[in-house]
């Protein structure tokens, strides 16, 4: 199934500006006050858990520590996927202090909840600088068993052949600039893969071949394509994702900032095919240089209850 009721977040201990992250990141911003930065960004996460929660979405929290530091914890969608045949995915991260979030427990909390079958664990391509940031790096169609993902230097295209192999996938694959030329760091920032919609900045990718058969491969899933500008790129409206709730309604999840960069045509256009689901993250985006769907990691492991 394309989307799941159940994601897993993590609360953030000392969420600050990540300078491993920056150099390629250039949604980040670094905060004039960091301590009151932390502590927005704390309300903003709890404010977010508690929309997901009234509209029926089943919301797994589990609370950082302090030490190791890690400021990007908070979008727990790069180090891992899951699968419904019950594989858990472990992705090569190429921050370095982003690598620690393996160390923090969140796999054993999924264990006690979840039915892992197996464990693909792709992070020793590491050694080979080689990096797959997960949901991130990807964008997957799970029903057609097709993973998006635009060249970077946090996507390499021998790591993305590993996960393809182990997954049964293909890829459609491409390059993505931003408005200055300079490549997007994350796939999941230019677009968005629903049961029937489809977001993407369309204008993002430079060569026509690339564009047509991303545009194609979208029309032949019968998938409608939301066409994005660089504006609302840079509001984050790339990085949503459709959940659904308790009685399989479906709800597109996305940033306030999000919403209010689309116009009246392309709101109409989401609200035909999902509900919006708009969530206040201003801090969050701003300082961690991710959106709504980044901090989100869906669960679609078989429960073990």
């Amino acid at each position: 199934m394309q989307t799941t009721n159940t994601v897993l977040m993590i609360r953030p201990a000392r969420f600050a500006f990540n300078p491993d992250t920056a150099a390629n990141n250039r949604f980040q911003q670094a905060p004039l006050d960091p301590e009151t930065a932390s502590a927005k960004a704390l309300e903003e996460f709890d404010g977010y858990v508690d929309c997901l929660r009234q509209h029926g979405v089943d919301v797994l929290v589990v609370q950082d520590t302090p030490e190791p530091h890690t400021p990007d914890s908070i979008f727990p969608n790069n180090c891992w996927s899951s699968h419904a045949d019950g594989s858990l995915v472990l992705y090569p991260m190429e921050g370095k202090n982003r690598r620690l979030e393996r160390s923090k427990g969140v796999l054993g909390v999924l264990s006690e909840r979840f039915a892992i079958q197996r464990t693909v664990d792709l992070s020793p391509l590491e050694q080979q600088n080689l990096f797959l940031e997960g949901t991130g790096s990807m964008v997957l169609d799970r029903e057609h068993r097709i993973s998006y993902a635009c060249h970077s230097g946090r996507t390499h295209e021998r790591a993305l052949r590993q996960f393809a192999e182990h997954l049964d996938y293909r890829l459609c694959l491409f390059h993505a600039v931003d408005r200055q030329q300079a490549p997007i760091y994350h796939s999941n920032v230019m677009m968005n893969v629903g049961r029937q919609l489809a977001v993407a900045c369309l204008d993002a990718l430079p060569h026509p071949d690339e564009r047509r058969a991303l545009e194609h491969s979208l029309r032949d899933t019968d998938k409608q394509v939301l066409a994005l500008n660089f504006d609302q790129l840079e509001n984050f409206a790339g990085n949503m994702l459709e959940v659904h709730d308790r009685d399989g309604r479906s709800l597109l999840v996305m940033s306030r900032s999000a919403w209010r960069s689309l116009d009246a045509q392309q709101r109409r256009q989401v609200e035909r095919h999902s509900h919006p689901l708009v969530v206040n993250i201003d801090h969050i985006e701003r300082i961690g240089g991710g959106s709504a769907r980044c901090m989100l990691a869906e669960i679609h492991l078989p429960s073990r209850h």
